[in-house]
């Protein structure tokens, strides 16, 4: 994620700062692996948990929070151990491989699949029958083979964005709602000329999450699979029509140049400066566009949908996930704190704190202080389906960065819609 100012977040599921360094936490993961905790002796218990989230939150957020659930449970302490989410993801690769996970896990969806086949995460739902837990206050889960792995604590959506004074000047007096309307408006703003552009498609293979976020959005918010089966399904007419879509919008100049090559934070930086009109993105990002343009107007608004499409949309989503080690040696008590995080009065906090949305359908985020368009995006979400079907598959970056090439080709003429289509089922089908 992206930092934002006073209030954190961005993008993906965390990206910034630092509060130890790689070498404290190498060090703390490798002392995870010796199994710490005085229980073994017959003592209290010691849990660790490795995750990025500490560090995006207000300064001593989340402390507050462990050391309520330790006030809570006698005997059991929680050590944070806090690394931005680049480094906490180099480290918690290496140590899945080694089965030296801390008892607790901060999990990205894309981390999910390899870490369940290589057994270094336990199966939660095994956990949650253990501790009788009511399952059905979850508003997702991630699965490997119909068992959950990881369960979204904190969810950051990705509506969106139009930057309003440009539609108007453009013409366009209401917000798109479906493709043929937001193909029109991209078009009548990207004729405003001055660089002005309709839509921004960050596709960089470097960091391929543009695959999920602007592309298989639009397919998901008329509620269409990539997927049959669990298994790749790639050459439908549903997902030909986005293809279709964007590859209409580019031959047409309505996007905005460098897309082969444009990163999230370059995505941002564009709508930003008002260089373009309209741009799929995270929910929180909203303050840091506030605090670099607090003159630019804008909404955020569901992902247009098909045309003859009237289901709920899917809405892409990002998450803090969690998952338990399993190496852990007090799983029961890991659980304890997974349950506490996921608990609606404490889900509810931790979700207003991150300026996200709960992962307990039955918990509210109190938007008091917040600009009201959390509040007008709570409905979007509340209304629609989250939906991210690359979370829980294997190798999903992989899987991204090859749907990125395939369409970089195809926009570049090298090669024709189907044709990536069918480069990209054969490459995803020999992955699984």
């Amino acid at each position: 994620m992206s930092a934002v100012s006073g209030v954190r977040k961005a993008l993906r599921p965390g990206r910034f700062f630092g509060i130890v360094t790689t070498a404290a936490v190498i060090g703390a993961l490798a002392a995870c692996g010796s199994g710490s905790g005085a229980a073994a002796s017959g003592g209290d218990v010691k849990l660790e948990f490795a995750q990025w989230w500490a560090a995006e939150l207000p300064d001593g957020a989340f402390d507050k929070i462990v050391a309520e659930f330790e006030a809570k449970n006698p005997g059991i302490t929680v050590e944070l151990v806090t690394a931005p989410y680049a480094s906490t993801k180099q480290q918690l690769v290496s140590g899945a491989a080694s089965r030296t996970l801390p008892d607790v896990v901060g999990l990205d969806g894309a981390w999910v699949n390899d870490f369940s086949q290589q057994g270094a995460i336990a199966n939660l739902s095994d956990l949650m029958k253990d501790a009788g837990y009511d399952e059905s206050q979850l508003a997702s889960q991630i699965q490997v083979e119909g068992s959950t792995y990881m369960i979204p604590v904190v969810n950051f959506v990705y509506p969106l964005f139009v930057n309003t004074d440009l539609l108007k000047e453009a013409g366009v007096n209401e917000v798109p709602s479906t493709r043929t309307e937001f193909v029109e408006a991209a078009k009548k703003i990207s004729a405003l000329g001055d660089n002005k552009k309709g839509w921004a498609l960050p596709l960089d293979t470097s960091a391929p999450n543009g695959a999920q976020n602007d592309v298989m959005s639009w397919l998901w918010a008329s509620g269409g699979s990539m997927l049959a089966g669990g298994r790749p399904n790639m050459n439908t007419p549903e997902v030909k029509s986005v293809i279709d879509m964007i590859k209409g919008l580019t031959d047409a100049d309505a996007v905005a140049p460098g897309y082969l090559t444009m990163k999230e934070q370059d995505k941002v930086e564009k709508f930003s400066t008002g260089q373009v009109g309209m741009m799929v993105d995270s929910l929180a990002h909203i303050n840091l566009i506030k605090e670099n343009a607090p003159d630019l107007n804008f909404e955020v608004a569901a992902i247009p949908a098909a045309d003859d499409y009237t289901g709920k949309r899917g809405i892409p989503y990002a998450s803090w996930g969690i998952g338990v080690a399993d190496s852990s040696e007090h799983p029961a008590e890991a659980f304890r704190f997974v349950e506490y995080l996921m608990s609606k009065d404490v889900n509810a906090q931790l979700s207003t704190l991150a300026n996200g949305f709960p992962g307990n359908t039955t918990a509210e985020p109190d938007f008091g202080d917040s600009d009201p368009k959390f509040e007008e995006a709570f409905t979007i979400y509340q209304d629609g389906t989250p939906a991210n079907e690359f979370t829980g598959l294997p190798k999903s970056e992989d899987l991204m960065r090859t749907l990125n090439e395939q369409l970089q080709a195809v926009l570049t003429g090298k090669t024709s819609v189907d044709e990536a289509l069918k480069n990209t089922q054969d490459n995803w089908a020999s992955v699984f």
